[in-house]
């Protein structure tokens, strides 16, 4: 039988102390549902005593969830405890996490103490959380820089008072995979009842190695992982729930299962990155645009043959409808034969020698290669016809005025107008198009790119869109932003209006 490992998300508390990503109550509560639903068990709603927002955010998600334990972070102090505990009233299931720097940065410089009197702060912060509930987590901050034989007096003391969970947070992000699994191991085998509570790991990405060791770690016995959707955090960032997961998931051998259910992570992902406005990189592992992207023409070639040639991963175990055959000037012939064919257009072999020659050509002149160069390259361009257009454009905005979009699109010969106010002028002018597009439809993704320097720039919009459980792509460029982006987003529309 496998072993569990519980999945703790700290997206609402550490990722959210990313500057510029705050959160409100409302999108806290929609993020912890989302979580819920993904399977989490625990979900740090924040830090109560910091400010009255996180106070009442805290209390709020307690009341919207009904399984996953609701945790809420303190000092070692009492009154950040006694807060804790008050936020957490109307929780099903609540815990405390409280704890202490334990290296030596930490206790000299921070604290100006000694290793016995934190050694009794910690103690008596896991005693008084005790009063309150009966789950306690108890963090030993900066463990990964803390000396082993004193970290393990930390944890076996707090153990003897209470804690259900320690948490061993590299909190700089220093340590080697290799150094955090063996730290540890070295708990495993040296803390007297540590079987009576579980370690966790609580890993961050300053040298890119958060994921490797939030997983020695748990390799080497922790069975707890803290981690946030898209990695995101203070810093360099947090372990990322997503890579941990679908590591368990790939190495069957280490059989170690979650309970996330894993074709929730790409809408999650998108979710979050949507209501932070903190795009997610393009090679992101598991939910980047590219994580499932081919434009190596031997890649694409051996992928055509047999996924499993060149992914680990099917995307659909991860929401993602299929992967990306991009068709770029390293592409070989079976990936323009299989785009070829997607678009209902089947060449002899002959013909689709001539028009690859061609597609060399302009796919070294043309970044991106969209289906209309190609059923141009083909004769068949009018198999595309775009529906929809922009014939018309009108904003108005500025400071102390509430942004207002006038838009006509030119649908098959016959106009239609709308107007519509926004958030901006881009949202403005998206939302009069839905007024003339009355269809059910979520962005899920919305990138502005500089093509090149000064103020008279192009802009290129990248935006996907989802539709009746599908997902659409559309772009655009334009030196008017607000223009490039309806432009884009009818782009996308175009893709599945018939």
């Amino acid at each position: 039988m496998a072993d569990k490992l519980f999945i703790f998300d700290t997206t609402l508390r550490d990722g959210e102390q990313v500057p510029g990503c705050q959160l409100n109550t409302i999108e806290k509560i929609e993020i912890a549902r989302a979580l819920e639903h993904l399977g989490v068990d625990v979900i740090e709603a924040g830090f109560p005593v910091s400010s009255p927002g996180d106070f009442n955010s805290v209390v709020e998600i307690s009341k919207a969830v009904t399984w996953s334990t609701v945790c809420a972070l303190t000092r070692a102090v009492e009154k950040d405890i006694e807060v804790a505990a008050d936020a957490l009233k109307f929780a099903k299931r609540k815990r405390i996490h409280t704890g202490i720097g334990t290296s030596s940065y930490h206790i000299q410089h921070k604290f100006n103490s000694t290793q016995d009197k934190i050694l009794e702060r910690a103690i008596a912060a896991v005693k008084y959380a005790k009063r309150y509930v009966e789950d306690i987590e108890f963090y030993c901050e900066d463990a990964g820089r803390t000396d082993n034989v004193y970290l393990a007096r930390v944890v076996e003391a707090v153990i003897k008072a209470g804690a259900t969970v320690v948490n061993i947070p590299d909190t700089t992000g220093y340590c080697l995979p290799s150094e955090y699994g063996e730290k540890i191991k070295f708990l495993m085998e040296n803390v007297k009842g540590i079987h009576t509570a579980i370690l966790s790991t609580h890993c961050h990405n300053d040298l890119g190695m958060a994921t490797a060791n939030a997983v020695y770690g748990v390799m080497n016995g922790a069975r707890q992982a803290e981690v946030t959707i898209n990695g995101i955090g203070e810093r360099a960032g947090n372990t990322s729930l997503e890579e941990v997961v679908m590591t368990l998931k790939s190495h069957k051998e280490l059989n170690i299962e979650t309970n996330i259910n894993t074709k929730e992570l790409y809408p999650i992902s998108r979710m979050v990155s949507r209501l932070m406005n903190m795009p997610v990189q393009a090679n992101k592992a598991i939910v980047g645009r590219n994580a499932f992207a081919h434009s190596s023409g031997i890649h694409q070639d051996g992928v055509l043959k047999n996924r499993e040639s060149y992914e680990i991963i099917d995307p659909k175990e991860v929401g993602v409808d299929d992967n990306i055959i991009a068709l770029t000037a390293r592409s070989g012939r079976a990936a323009l034969k299989h785009r070829l064919s997607a678009l209902g257009v089947e060449l002899t072999a002959e013909k689709l020698d001539d028009v690859y020659e061609n597609f060399l050509k302009l796919a070294d002149r043309k970044k991106d290669i969209r289906d209309e160069d190609i059923l141009l390259l083909t004769g068949k361009d009018k198999a595309l016809p775009q529906r929809i257009t922009l014939a018309y454009l009108q904003v108005t905005s500025g400071v102390g005025v509430r942004p207002v979009a006038s838009v006509c699109l030119d649908i098959a010969g016959e106009k239609f107008e709308a107007a519509a106010s926004g958030n901006g002028p881009v949202d403005a002018a998206i939302n009069a198009v839905k007024h003339i597009i009355r269809r059910e439809m979520t962005i899920q993704e919305f990138l502005i790119q500089a093509m090149n320097k000064g103020s008279d720039d192009v802009g290129k919009v990248h935006i996907q869109i989802e539709h009746n459980g599908a997902t659409y792509y559309g772009f655009s460029a334009n030196t008017d932003i607000i223009a490039a982006s309806v432009e884009a987003y009818i782009d996308a529309i175009n893709k599945f209006i018939k």
